[in-house]
């Protein structure tokens, strides 16, 4: 299939929040600049919704985060985070945004899955299949399930730009220089 973009396409957004959180954290040990991603998954469309899905903690230290959300223009849906028995910790949102992608859909000319999770291989199928939208598919490729980047019409590929798609990120692939000794006279 070939990518349409124009002005006019009505989009949606769906952000696993999760996904990107940690892969930032665990790729590049950043955190994911969600404005510059919108931007550049957006390109120049008409947004309809943005929708992030993300956990809330006990001490609340996530207020400044959905707010940072909010002013870009992403609304944020939030569960609390369960803690299991042994420690692990969860906040599954793949079924919500899936559903809300579906319920969406008819309004929408194109939806955008920000998430690499290959569960959403089979909404991306649906969603094509169903009601014939495009759905374009927006992580870091390093951490993206192959199967879900190759289902999707339209993949982009957060690892090509890390300086752009990440706060707090160090390329460190970029040799440091001492600043040049000053000889006094």
């Amino acid at each position: 299939m070939t990518v349409i973009k124009h002005k006019a396409q009505r989009v949606g957004i769906f952000i696993d929040t999760q996904n990107i959180y940690h892969s930032a954290k665990n790729l590049y040990h950043a955190k994911a600049n969600f404005g510059a991603i919108i931007k550049d998954a957006l390109d120049g469309r008409v947004i309809v919704r943005a929708i992030a899905y993300v956990a809330t903690t006990e001490g609340g230290d996530e207020k400044a985060f959905f707010d940072a959300l909010g002013k870009v223009g992403i609304e944020t849906r939030t569960k609390p985070l369960q803690i299991f028995a042994g420690g692990a910790k969860k906040a599954n949102w793949d079924i919500d945004l899936a559903i809300d992608a579906v319920k969406l859909a008819p309004k929408l000319d194109t939806i955008i899955i920000i998430s690499g999770d290959g569960d959403f291989v089979s909404l991306v199928e649906y969603l094509q299949n169903t009601h014939g939208t495009q759905v374009e598919v927006v992580s870091f490729g390093k951490s993206s399930s192959s199967k879900l980047i190759e289902a999707a019409d339209d993949f982009l590929d957060l690892d090509l730009n890390p300086k752009k798609y990440l706060m707090g990120f160090e390329d460190r692939r970029v040799q440091r220089r001492a600043p040049p000794v000053r000889e006094e006279a």
